[in-house]
């Protein structure tokens, strides 16, 4: 059993995930009526993907939220068309998806140095115009981070994901014995002798009820979305929220944390998955493993065990199940090669589904010029 501290929770606010900025562009310059000159284009708000930026150092940074592009150049004698207004850059973190006010997504940043264009500049006065200028694109958005990594940690409260993540990488994560321990994402790297590196999120425990936003709910799941591959970790002995909560061994909880992701977005259990049983290193761990095994290699036999409504519609399958325990160390280099494995594999297939599209693409396009010089 595990008890929730309160201080815990409050320390979550630390971390931010969403942002609400107010962005506007700049206002064109005035035209020259006289001469027929043109006035400069107000400038643009872009965002721009950076690493090692965060939406809390913007919010630092930038206290009012505000981001207003330079006004254009108004026109004169000496410069009949002017110079455009000064474009302003806001720096975002990887993995920042942009929405309007009524929450849809209008633009999405995954790679360093990639743009959006947040607010275009007005236009600057001409004939057109009357030589007015006019205003630039003026809203309010919401900055929505979700992590990208190559695997993210998935498991009940207290089921090991920090202390995993410090076995395998340098991060170091914050260790207690209370429930919600992980308050925030941490990210991680497992490094390997060829250099080769993995990166791998542990996120805030799940609950039963997450995907309707109990416990950290949807902050929790969003950050599935954008990982590659999951790792569920189990404590091989169950699992048990508090005393007015129903206990759940290992094979219930894997089932439920598979419900929780289908019910909050369906395409998570279909991503690839491995499964670690932790805390082997606990009295009875051989013989609860064995009972594990034997529920998993035919799960159908044993969904009775769990209320209809618990029952996910499809279970899911692991490409690798790895028995572990973070207190002695027993399995964490096995685990290390498989998720090396997985990774690499994966990303083997999906060079191979491009190369298969490069050709088809190719052979099209010789049907077509060979069409063409018969017809």
């Amino acid at each position: 059993m595990v008890r929730c501290g309160a201080a815990a929770l409050r320390k979550y606010s630390n971390f931010i995930d969403n942002l609400r900025v107010y962005v506007r562009g700049g206002t064109g310059g005035m035209g020259y009526p006289n001469l027929g000159g043109e006035g400069g284009r107000g400038g643009d708000v872009w965002f721009v993907a950076r690493e090692r930026t965060t939406l809390k150092s913007i919010r630092e940074k930038y206290p009012h939220k505000r981001f207003i592009a330079g006004t254009g150049a108004n026109s004169s004698v000496k410069a009949l068309k002017g110079e455009k207004g000064k474009d302003r850059e806001v720096h975002v973190p990887l993995g920042i998806s942009v929405l309007d006010d009524d929450g849809k997504q209008i633009g999405e940043l995954n790679a360093a140095g990639e743009k959006f264009l947040a607010a275009r500049g007005g236009l600057g006065g001409s004939l057109a115009t009357n030589f007015l200028p006019c205003k630039g694109q003026r809203r309010t958005v919401h900055l929505d981070l979700k992590l990208i990594a190559d695997v993210g940690l998935v498991g009940f409260p207290n089921a090991g994901k920090s202390s995993l993540l410090s076995k395998i990488s340098h991060a170091k994560p914050e260790i207690a014995n209370y429930a919600f321990t992980t308050i925030q994402p941490e990210l991680g790297k497992i490094m390997y002798a060829d250099y080769k590196q993995i990166s791998v999120a542990d996120l805030p425990g799940l609950i039963e009820g997450a995907h309707a936003n109990k416990g950290m709910g949807h902050r929790f799941l969003k950050h599935v979305e954008r990982t590659k591959q999951l790792l569920l970790v189990v404590d091989i002995s169950g699992f048990q929220l508090s005393t007015k909560t129903q206990f759940r061994t290992a094979f219930e909880t894997i089932l439920l944390l598979t419900k929780e992701l289908e019910l909050y977005k369906e395409e998570l259990v279909t991503k690839p998955a491995l499964l670690a049983i932790n805390k082997m290193d606990l009295p009875c761990a051989k013989d609860n493993l064995d009972k594990l095994m034997t529920q998993l290699e035919n799960p159908q036999d044993f969904l009775h065990l769990l209320e209809e409504e618990m029952i996910p519609a499809n279970t899911l399958e692991f490409r690798e199940v790895i028995p572990i325990s973070t207190y002695t160390g027993e399995g964490i280099e096995e685990l290390k090669a498989c998720l090396r494995k997985s990774i690499d594999e994966q990303a083997e297939q999906v060079n191979e589904e491009y190369r298969k599209k490069k050709l088809l693409l190719l052979q099209t396009s010789k049907e077509q010029v060979n069409r063409g010089w018969h017809s």
